[in-house]
């Protein structure tokens, strides 16, 4: 970096730690009743500002310098955050997902690389004397060749990869869960959450390769590596700007959670039983649940007298299908009817969508297209036409 106490490289260092700060200040401004993943956010964005003040401290020269002399343990107190930010990120993601998400035991094993490097840290730095912690320090700083340093940096960025991934992987069952659950998913939003997990995830696997990069090319030129380096600074700030602007776009952060159900594993061994898929037929004939905009897995195992796993599992092996599709498809045919009638031919499509159970006239235009072939407005043509000829 250069000789000033702050070059521009270091000024976008700090916007990035102040927006980070905004966003923790507007959570607790819009978010008047806090739950659990409020908290678990907040501690995320603590460490996008904790971590731009550990390069500040590092990497530029004065404030190197001056850490020095205040304490030694500056210069690596604040790199616990890069081990605490993927276990924040993944409870975050959980909590959001799952309405009654709490910490268990089990949830500590994702801090156990924290406590490793802990422990490593103590014993290789921070038992030393004033003169060996700054031999320690220089030589991280000036480590030409690959070195634990480099090792111990590779692990700790795979590690943010991996929480990453993880919490991919927790919104993909997630959005299955949705579709075994509801019948209508426009007004679940978790749009929010996968724009943070993917944005930061591929921030992460940037500096990854910069790591990578530094460890089996270190033939390549300063400039270069710290191009490199400057560039996932670049990429962060301007990852909180865009969730900034995204944020104040939204009334919340995020408008709901998904209700979190106890298994029936019991119930997934059910062999197929053409009484019950009889059952689930007629009560979806003769009573017309769909018609009912938000209904949901649970209301409709009410209304049947079943267990709600039980209900998903008889309809994936009766049907071959999920819940969402399920019901949509007897909306749909519902839909066919009122198309088909001359009596409702100056009904709007708008109106006959509502009136058939669906909440967006996108959703049922596509739903029609995927099951009938062809457009509502399409079908009512064709069959008015062939009404006329007969």
């Amino acid at each position: 970096m250069s000789a000033y106490i702050l070059n521009f490289h270091d000024t976008v260092l700090l916007a990035t730690g102040f927006q980070s700060l905004l966003f923790i200040f507007l959570i607790l401004w819009v978010k008047h009743e806090r739950h659990i993943s409020d908290y678990f956010l907040i501690g995320f964005f603590v460490a996008q500002i904790v971590i731009p003040l550990h390069v500040l401290v590092n990497y530029n020269p004065e404030l190197r310098a001056l850490g020095m002399q205040i304490s030694p343990h500056l210069l690596h107190v604040f790199d616990i955050a890069y081990w605490i930010e993927g276990p924040l990120l993944l409870w975050y993601t959980r909590s959001i997902l799952h309405k009654n998400f709490t910490l268990r035991k089990k949830d500590a094993l994702y801090l156990l690389p924290t406590a490793i490097y802990f422990i490593y840290m103590s014993v290789a730095f921070y038992s030393l004397d004033s003169l060996e912690k700054s031999q320690f320090l220089a030589a991280e700083l000036n480590a030409d060749a690959p070195s634990v340093r480099h090792g111990i940096d590779a692990v700790r960025e795979g590690l943010r990869v991996f929480f990453g991934i993880l919490c991919l992987v927790d919104i993909r069952l997630a959005r299955n869960e949705l579709r075994d659950r509801f019948s209508n998913i426009e007004k679940i939003d978790i749009g929010w959450l996968s724009i943070l997990v993917i944005a930061f995830t591929a921030v992460r696997v940037w500096i990854l390769i910069v790591v990578s990069v530094a460890i089996f090319a270190p033939y390549l030129s300063d400039s270069v590596f710290n191009y490199m380096g400057l560039a996932g600074n670049y990429l962060t700030f301007g990852l909180i700007t865009a969730l900034m602007f995204l944020s104040l776009q939204r009334s919340s952060i995020f408008d709901g959670h998904m209700t979190e159900e106890g298994p029936a594993q019991e119930q997934d061994n059910q062999s197929l039983d053409p009484a019950l898929a009889r059952k689930i037929e007629n009560h979806m004939r003769h009573e017309k649940p769909y018609l009912l905009p938000l209904l949901n897995l649970e209301q409709l195992a009410s209304q049947l007298s079943m267990h709600p796993r039980a209900l998903s599992v008889a309809i994936k092996k009766h049907f071959k299908t999920n819940f969402y599709e399920f019901v949509n498809s007897y909306r749909i045919n519902e839909a066919k009817v009122i198309l088909s009638s001359p009596e409702h031919k100056h009904k709007t499509m708008i109106d006959i969508s509502c009136e058939c159970g669906f909440n967006s006239k996108a959703t049922y235009n596509s739903f029609f297209k995927k099951l009938v072939g062809s457009t509502p407005t399409q079908y009512r043509s064709e069959q008015l036409s062939a009404r006329l000829q007969n």
